[in-house]
């Protein structure tokens, strides 16, 4: 297995008693890591894990309490006009010439769909007015690094008579043949984009632009979501993934958002779940980090070696099996099993049982074959990525306004 730490080229860092404050979600910041980290690095690393909207609060108010931001490409939206990241300086970022072309360009091939709403691309490079925005430079604002496409999940063993598994739509969320059995992820940045999609495709509601609604779209769709549920349509609202397994584990829920954690936890217990590869695409996530503004001397050196790490190859494979990609796929796919990279990466079916992150085996059985394909196929069907609106507070305001009708 190739050394994760064979670095040519790397800068210097001081060894001594660094320690690095990550903050960051649970999407990321896992206990293997850590460990992994700090055995290649040696470097102490001090986890502040914390939902995606307190992370979000936390990387805008608290930049002096973290070294390391690490959330998703649209939070540069809030992060950096509030002046709490700096500037990644591109000849400290080893690697930066393996990873691929999707965050870099906005797509993976030039035919793909750039998808509306917040795509990386757009808020990646550092402009000479100090803005962010597509146009290269020799700093970045954030480093990409992992990333899916997100949809739905549904019991098979509950699906109405009527709605085909070879034909999923988003509007099988407000379908009324799934009536009072269906969950949405709470967080409004999230939850409406799916309940959007549902709609639009439901033909409930039209959108200009789906990345980025007007006050009227927006109450419009608010409407519609207070009256279905008033109709009792929703069951229940999640908050984390433990909840949404939870849910559809007892039957609660026969169809919801979801993401891809919670599935792998569905798939432990034996759950008959399929995650949908809708006709209209995904909705698409980019994760990444960026460095405090506050954060300088060896730290900032440690800060650059964690980075680096991030995208050698190890920490690739972590996130593959959670059913996670990373930028850098090439230089993950020798800490892969053939049949690993066959299967989360290349759509082929599974020639072995395979384990999650953490090793439990039989998570994925012989073979199985993952929902929507193979990499370039499932990254090119990307109907809107996770955005910040420009009514996002209007939004926000709405979205609570059903969450409490």
């Amino acid at each position: 297995m190739p050394d994760a730490m064979t670095k040519p080229n790397a800068p210097y860092v001081s060894r001594g008693p660094v320690t690095l404050r990550v903050l960051g979600t649970s999407v990321t910041l896992l206990e293997s890591i850590r460990q992994q980290a700090h055995e290649d690095l040696g470097i102490r690393l001090q986890f502040d894990i914390m939902d995606g909207v307190a992370a979000q609060r936390a990387g805008v108010m608290a930049p002096d309490s973290f070294d390391i931001y690490d959330q998703w490409f649209h939070n540069v939206d809030f992060v950096w006009p509030a002046n709490a990241i700096q500037p990644i300086q591109l000849d400290r970022i080893q690697y930066w010439d393996q990873i691929n072309d999707l965050p870099k360009t906005g797509r993976l091939t030039p035919h793909a769909p750039m998808g509306a709403g917040g795509n990386p691309v757009d808020r990646l490079y550092v402009q000479p007015d100090g803005n962010c925005g597509s146009r290269p430079s020799d700093r970045i604002t954030m480093l990409p690094v992992s990333h899916n496409v997100d949809s739905f999940g549904y019991r098979m063993d509950l699906l109405p008579k009527g709605l085909n598994r070879d034909l999923e739509s988003w509007a099988w969320l407000l379908d009324e043949r799934w009536r009072g059995m269906v969950s949405l992820q709470n967080d409004s940045a999230i939850g409406a984009i799916d309940a959007a999609l549902a709609a639009k495709a439901a033909g409930l509601v039209q959108f200009e632009d789906l990345g980025n609604l007007s006050v009227n779209e927006i109450d419009t769709l608010i409407d519609c979501l207070i009256e279905l549920k008033r109709q009792q349509h929703f069951r229940t609202f999640w908050s984390n993934q433990d909840q949404a397994s939870s849910d559809m584990v007892r039957g609660r829920v026969g169809i919801e958002s979801l993401w891809s954690p919670a599935m792998t936890m569905l798939k432990q217990r034996q759950i008959k779940v399929r995650m949908a590869s809708p006709k209209e695409g995904y909705r698409a996530w980019y994760g990444g980090m960026s460095l405090s503004r506050s954060v300088k001397g060896r730290t900032l050196d440690a800060a650059y070696e964690y980075l680096n790490w991030w995208i050698s190859g190890w920490p690739g494979a972590v996130m593959a099996r959670q059913g996670y990609y990373i930028s850098t796929p090439e230089l993950t796919r020798p800490y892969l099993s053939e049949a690993e990279w066959d299967y989360w990466y290349a759509g082929k079916p599974a020639s072995e049982e395979l384990a999650d992150s953490s090793g439990i085996s039989g998570l994925i059985h012989l073979g199985e074959i993952r929902d929507g394909g193979d990499y370039l196929t499932r990254m090119s069907r990307i109907a809107v990525w996770n955005t910040v609106m420009d009514e996002h507070n209007y939004l926000v305001r709405r979205w609570n306004d059903f969450m409490s009708a």
